[in-house]
């Protein structure tokens, strides 16, 4: 016991030998001198073993390179021969590691060769060329330098866990839709990587037919859609299997299909969209509000051509009609009428000559001012921008737009595409933008076209019926007595998740096959029921409504709001609260179509100016994480502006960034104090950090006040469980 040899096996199970291999038979097939059988041999199998003291088989490895993948024996030196064939590789290093998830995968450690770029794929193309499929790697990692012992010697043991893959795997662009964000988790659990490009193959990452069944079962559970296996083999990529599942959906009545927008006709009276609509219903009862002021901030730092930038503002107005419309009441109707002129309100501010401490002030004032100056809807226009001279080479740019032109989607767009215009008009350059086939006009036209056919009867039924019944408000702790009309007076309290954080709550995606989005409203619903002790929680959130090609481009107000009704009721883990979830926002997602206004028209909720209708409570995130620009010597960077605005009693803004997710608290401070938000915050932080170390733990067993703890359920008395039942918060 303890002493480690080979093992050897004897016995009727050993067979002949190796066909047409004598040699390697008499290596491996040697004489059984134990048996007392003529004749007899023992099989030298290579394992390493030693006997433990209850007399149990330890295996500890091989005594050779040589393994077994998927029944297959590999020689992991001749696969290293391979690979330090191959152009730009330095040394290298294979292993088999055996994932939890996916079984063994052979995998390879590459060192470069100084200034030599080397990809995944192109090693994965030559060694297929080469080698079985059997024998190429699943995963290539890049290293600075191999581990070694203290006496020179590879330290395999040392070799960290393949949590990337090189260059050229995980770079080919992030997920676009919720589909393939799933189907992206799906692949990443099934073959146990950290993240998966959406153009990445499934089977040059490792993936065989039995991962494709794990695959197919998975979007089954996800999903609800059944795909065939051989599907995955069609459609190896996540982006190809998402699409995949999309157009099963279609075939099982879960997705419609929808007709080309086209170009309306402008002789003829333009519509406004749904959306649209109530803001202009809005606009007449506050014609003075700036409660839909959409502003965007950068500071301009570098030698600036402000022609230039007054030329570039110019062509996008041009470029995009709803920046040039304005909304008049004809025979009791709203229309849109386009002006033919594109003109753009550029206020020069000459801050330069003030001391610092002044012109800091006097630019914050400022910037204010700009903010908070409503629009004349009926003469526009409904974009102006402000520049302010901090000093000859320090600039800010305010643009402001009013919400019936814009949206959160459209102002990435503006960025985009004053970048490229000023770049090409400050070089004296004309714009290579191709113009937009269509045009928000176009879209809102067929918008009211296609919303009248019957083809969205079953979605609109399905909301009538989701949202039927469902409770006016959430008793949540406010500080203050609700108004008659609601203020829209706010403040924001912003915190961030570190990057250790950030990876838990990734993992615990990957574990129940949910995405980013549906771990923080799942959260957020959490801590709502947890405050309120309602079990039916509603919470709005914003969806791009940007699903066809033609709109991508497109300057305008194509948002739309989901209402995700979740019932907590049972006490359930938060893995079932993800799972209802999960549930909820899909079939959402399916019926994403009906404009929100449609919703309440048909359900028609008690209406009050105190209050938004369905939802008291906001929840967005943005995946896309923002970023700094430099265009030809000048360096734009993004500056915050809190407008002091607060649309809704409640809001969780969460963003993505390279450190991690950055969550922000939009309050109304008529209703909430600064001290009741910090803890809020506290609340939600903790929450987070519990649910994804506990995620089996009950939702009435996870606290609030102390970082990753959870009470056990069977050390709760009923006096306590009672307790923790009621409000996190006293009513005042």
């Amino acid at each position: 016991p303890g002493m480690v040899g080979e093992l050897y096996i004897g016995g009727a199970a050993v067979g002949r030998g190796y066909v047409s291999e004598a040699a390697e038979t008499a290596s491996r097939f040697v004489p059984d001198g134990w048996s007392g059988e003529a004749g007899a041999r023992l099989y030298r199998t290579g394992d390493v073993v030693k006997y433990s003291g209850d007399g149990e088989l330890e295996y500890l490895g091989r005594s050779d390179q040589q393994v077994k993948v998927r029944g297959y024996r590999v020689e992991l030196g001749e696969i290293e021969a391979a690979v330090n064939e191959e152009a730009g590789v330095k040394a290298s290093a294979v292993v088999v590691r055996d994932e939890a998830v996916s079984g063994p995968q052979v995998v390879c450690y590459v060192v470069g060769e100084d200034g030599a770029e080397v990809s995944g794929k192109q090693l994965r193309e030559g060694l297929s060329r080469r080698l079985p499929e059997y024998m190429v790697p699943a995963v290539f990692v890049k290293l600075a330098e191999l581990p070694l012992t203290a006496n020179g010697k590879l330290d395999r043991k040392a070799l960290p866990a393949p949590t990337a893959e090189l260059p050229g795997e995980g770079e080919a662009g992030a997920a676009e839709n919720v589909i393939e964000e799933l189907v992206g988790g799906i692949f990443s659990e099934v073959l146990g990587q950290a993240e998966v490009s959406v153009e990445a193959n499934f089977f040059e990452l490792g993936g065989h037919s039995l991962l494709a069944t794990q695959v197919v079962s998975r979007v089954r559970e996800v999903l609800g859609v059944e795909v065939p296996l051989r599907v995955v083999f069609e459609e190896p990529t996540v982006r190809g299997l998402a699409a995949a599942v999309q157009q099963q959906q279609q075939r099982q009545g879960m997705v419609i299909s929808a007709t080309p927008i086209e170009r309306a006709s402008r002789e003829s009276e333009l519509p406004l969209s749904f959306a649209q609509q109530r803001l202009w219903f809005i606009h007449q009862l506050e014609p003075d509000s700036t409660t839909y002021n959409v502003i965007r901030s950068v500071k301009l730092i570098g030698e600036l051509n402000v022609g230039a930038l007054a030329q570039s503002l110019g062509e996008i107005v041009r470029r995009h009609e709803v920046l040039r419309t304005r909304f008049e009441l004809r025979q009791q109707q709203a229309v849109q009428v386009i002006e033919a002129e594109a003109r753009v309100r550029l206020r020069l501010w000459e801050l330069s000559a003030l001391p610092a401490e002044e012109r800091e002030a006097v630019t914050h004032e400022v910037v204010r001012q700009e903010s908070s100056r409503g629009f004349d809807l009926r003469g526009g226009p409904v974009l102006r921008a402000a520049l302010l001279r901090l000093a000859v080479d320090e600039h800010i740019l305010v643009v402001v737009m009013h919400h019936i032109a814009s949206d959160g989607w459209s102002t990435g767009v503006l960025v985009s595409e004053f970048s490229r215009l000023y770049e090409a008009y400050s070089q004296g350059r004309p714009s290579e933008l191709a113009e937009l086939a269509i045009q928000y006009a176009d879209y809102a036209v067929w918008q009211r076209q296609w919303l009248t056919d019957e083809i969205l009867d079953n979605q609109l039924l399905y909301w009538v019926e989701q949202l039927r019944g469902a409770p006016e408000g959430l008793r949540l702790p406010y500080d203050k007595q609700r108004p008659g009309i609601q203020s829209f007076v706010g403040n924001t309290y912003t915190f961030s998740l570190d990057t250790k954080e950030t990876e838990r709550l990734e993992g615990l995606c990957r574990l129940v096959g949910v995405t980013q989005f549906m771990v923080l409203l799942a959260a957020w619903q959490t801590l709502l029921y947890r405050y309120s002790g309602q079990e039916d929680i509603c919470v709005g959130t914003p969806i791009a409504n940007r699903n066809r090609k033609e709109t991508e481009g497109m300057i305008g107000f194509l948002i739309n709001t989901l209402v995700m009704r979740t019932n907590l009721q049972g006490n359930p883990t938060f893995r079932e609260v993800l799972k209802r979830v999960r549930e909820v926002a899909l079939q959402a997602y399916t019926n994403q179509n009906v404009p929100f206004e449609r919703i309440v028209e048909a359900l028609q909720p008690g209406r009050s100016l105190s209050r938004s209708p369905l939802f008291d409570v906001w929840f967005s995130l943005g995946n896309v994480p923002r970023s700094d620009l430099k265009v030809n010597g000048l360096e734009i960077r993004q500056v915050e502006i809190d407008a002091g605005v607060s649309k809704f009693d409640l809001a969780l803004i969460a963003g993505k960034s390279k450190s991690g997710f950055n969550l922000t608290l939009e309050y109304n401070s008529g209703l909430f104090s600064a001290e009741k938000i910090t803890t809020v915050a506290r609340h939600l932080r903790n929450l987070l950090h519990a649910v994804t170390l506990s995620p089996d733990v009950e939702i009435l067993d996870l606290s609030l006040d102390q970082e990753g703890r959870a009470c056990e359920p069977a050390a709760l008395s009923d006096q306590t469980q009672s307790e923790l039942a009621q409000p996190a918060f006293q009513f005042e």
